[in-house]
């Protein structure tokens, strides 16, 4: 019988990929791309964004900081649905085949209040958790303990009974360290096959 309680999944390039370089690089070009992205903390904006900030207001306030890229920067509001995806379709069936299979799924993920709410009404999966954990709700990112803590108290599940999917290593490390079982994401395969190795049912 598995040790796994629950299965708890990142969404940013594990259900559904995120990469606004790409974007930018096919909008304004490779070489336009890397100097905005040198002179702007686009980034760190993101991370505002994930901790809480409005998005509109945030990307307003970095365009008036910087008007000489202000055009680029509205597209991080006007067009940020159009940076995600696309949809990681075997991570999904993944999910929905654990949930079929009657075990407990979570989302454990960096993502703002508003830019959630848009990915909500594109990708209606993202509704079948049983529980989700979002930061820009909580105030606090990953990989500060805080937010695997607020998970743990909210689920009431021993930290050891945590299965954790995501795709970067510093959020795994957070997660190991408070013992939770962990994959560090790169393959859906692989990912299959250590949900296999675990003993998990997952539904067809």
């Amino acid at each position: 019988m598995s040790g796994v309680g629950a299965v708890v999944f990142d969404i940013g390039n594990v259900l559904l990929g995120w990469n606004p370089q790409a974007f930018y690089d096919r909008e304004i070009g490779v070489a336009r791309r890397k100097a905005l992205f040198a002179e702007v903390d686009l980034e760190g904006m993101n991370l505002r964004v994930d901790r809480g900030a409005p998005l509109r207001d945030s990307a307003m306030a970095l365009a008036q900081a910087h008007p000489e890229w202000a055009d680029e920067i509205a597209m991080w509001h006007d067009r940020w649905s159009d940076m995600l995806g696309p949809v990681i379709e075997d991570n999904v069936a993944l999910l929905q085949g654990l949930r079929a299979a009657g075990m407990q799924v979570f989302a454990l993920s960096n993502f703002g209040t508003d830019t959630f709410e848009i990915a909500r009404k594109q990708h209606l999966f993202l509704d079948m958790f049983d529980e989700r954990f979002i930061s820009g709700h909580l105030g606090v990112l990953k990989p500060e303990p805080e937010i695997y803590a607020m998970t743990e108290r909210a689920t009431r599940i021993d930290p050891s009974a945590l299965f954790f999917i995501d795709d970067r290593l510093e959020n795994i490390e957070a997660a190991a360290a408070r013992g939770w079982q962990t994959h560090h994401f790169s393959d859906p395969h692989a990912l299959r096959e250590h949900v296999a190795s675990l003993g998990l049912e997952v539904s067809d």
